[in-house]
């Protein structure tokens, strides 16, 4: 698949990693996102759900309490940061530095700008950011 090459060779992570990462990734918008924005999205991505099933179980350990407490204090920031703790624990159990997710989002962002365009983009983009 073109977005795997792009993420092992831009960030010169393994394919199991970069299927993983996506995976955290597209499974955090497929939970947040509305069903039919999340359809365009996997429209633009036609091995989405392959991709979120090479996600590593997430919520373990201290990034899973911190994603919970964040996730707790509700919207806004607060829900931004328990997105990006729960992204850092998966990607801890993949065997990447937690901030490499950071790296991963404008990767898959241009990726799946390209396949569906600006609008399909913006819906991902959405809970990314």
């Amino acid at each position: 698949m073109e977005l795997i090459q792009q993420l092992t060779q831009s960030l010169q992570v393994d394919e199991t990693q970069a299927k993983g990462g996506a995976g955290l990734i597209f499974k955090m918008a497929k939970e947040q996102l509305a069903d039919g924005d999340f359809a365009q999205v996997a429209s633009a991505v036609p091995a989405v759900n392959n991709l979120i099933g090479e996600a590593p179980s997430g919520g373990k350990g201290i990034a899973g309490a911190i994603g919970g407490l964040a996730g707790a204090m509700g919207g806004g920031s607060g829900g931004q940061l328990a997105n990006m703790a729960a992204l850092a624990g998966g990607f801890g159990q993949l065997g990447l530095n937690p901030g490499m997710a950071s790296k991963f989002v404008p990767i898959i962002l241009s990726f799946v700008q390209s396949q569906g365009g600006d609008q399909v983009k913006n819906i991902l983009a959405s809970v990314l950011k």
